[in-house]
This record gives C-alpha cells, sequence and structure tokens, in this order.
C-alpha cells in the first residue's frame, strides 16, 4: 500500500464543498492540495452504475492530465423507500435547464417519497467513495456510510447538496443544521477517509 505524507495531490473535483472537507481532512498530514479547477482541468463524464467507478473515472483522468496522484470523490444519497434512489445520479437530480439547484432536487426527493406511499420514517444513508490513482497506475478505493432518515421540511443552511432533509442516525439536527466541523466528524466522506488513513497514514 501507498503512503501519502508529503505527497503533492490532485482532488479531483469541482465542487468548492467537497473540496474544502477533503482538504480540511488532509490538512494535518503535509498533503499538497491542489484543486482539479486551479488545473484548468475538465469534468470527466461519469458512466458507470456504481460510486467506486464513478470516483475511479475521476481521479484516473486528473492524474493523466497532471501526473500527480490524483483523489476523487463519488457520493450520493441512498434512499431504501425509493429502492436507493437517487444513488449514483445524486446530482443528476438536481440538474435543470436553469442549472443545478438542489433545492428543487430535495423537493423532488420529498414529491417521490409521497408518491411512494412508504411510511416515515423515511431511511436513508450518504454512501462515499474515495479513489487514490498514482502515475504508475496502482489504485485504491476506501467506502464510507452515513446511516439515518429523510426529514421534511428542509431544515437548516450550512453544508451542500441534500444536506438540509438529511437527519444522521442519533442526531437532532440535519447536516444542513450542524457546525461544519461536527458534520466531518460524523459524515460518509469522513467515514471513508478514516479508512484511508488507517492504510495510507499509518
Amino acid at each position: 500500500m501507498r503512503h501519502l505524507s508529503g505527497t503533492r495531490l490532485v482532488l479531483a473535483t469541482h465542487n468548492a464543498g467537497k473540496l474544502s472537507e477533503i482538504g480540511e481532512l488532509l490538512a494535518p498530514f503535509q498533503v499538497e492540495c491542489v484543486g482539479a479547477g486551479e488545473l484548468g482541468l475538465a469534468v470527466p463524464e461519469e458512466t458507470e452504475d456504481s460510486f467506486e467507478g464513478n470516483a475511479l473515472i475521476k481521479a484516473r483522468y486528473a492524474m493523466s492530465k497532471s501526473g500527480l496522484p490524483a483523489m476523487a470523490d463519488d457520493s450520493g444519497l441512498e434512499i431504501d423507500a425509493l429502492g436507493g434512489k437517487p444513488g449514483v445520479h445524486s446530482a443528476d437530480w438536481a440538474e435543470f435547464s436553469s442549472g443545478r439547484d438542489f433545492g428543487k432536487a430535495m423537493h423532488r426527493v420529498h414529491g417521490e417519497l409521497l408518491l411512494s406511499g412508504k411510511e416515515r420514517p423515511w431511511l436513508a444513508r450518504f454512501h462515499c467513495v474515495l479513489a487514490i490513482v498514482w502515475p504508475d497506475g496502482f489504485e485504491t478505493t476506501f467506502h464510507g456510510l452515513c446511516e439515518g432518515q429523510i426529514v421534511w421540511p428542509m431544515r437548516g443552511l450550512r453544508g451542500h447538496g441534500y444536506d438540509p432533509i438529511f437527519l444522521p442516525a442519533g442526531m437532532d439536527k440535519t447536516f444542513g443544521e450542524l457546525d461544519g466541523v461536527v458534520k466531518n466528524r460524523i459524515s460518509h466522506r469522513f467515514a471513508a477517509f478514516e479508512r484511508l488513513k488507517r492504510v495510507c497514514f499509518t
């Protein structure tokens, strides 16, 4: 397995929220991070039907264009009452002719839950995969989950994406209401990073 301490690493995302979260997690380990946007990299088409597959697409692309080790995140919201949807299409549900709008996406989630006829609690989880690809072709992935449920109406203005409708298990505040430091300690991304940390930094 590869160690990352002292590495210059491309974070293969154009999502400012993800870039901030991952950058904060890596900060204590002397990893120099640069975002894909800073390097002028395009966003590759995500053609896989799994978080792992799409994370690898992004990491491989960033590595090939930069010549540096690259880390990519792919994540989404899985809702049991909707058969795991939106899942890998979580971002797609927020795409509208006027641009990306997660407010409308959350209304869609609520509408489809009502149409499903399923009773509350609407159990759900955020699922994250972190993929790292090195220039010599070595690849590894790490999964993380955060269990919880969907609540309505939306609560909180913090976070990003579907955070205002996701209530993590054992908490009384949604991701949209939680302080970022608290959220980062229980999130799906943190769970994946903890697995990565045990392998790549110890």
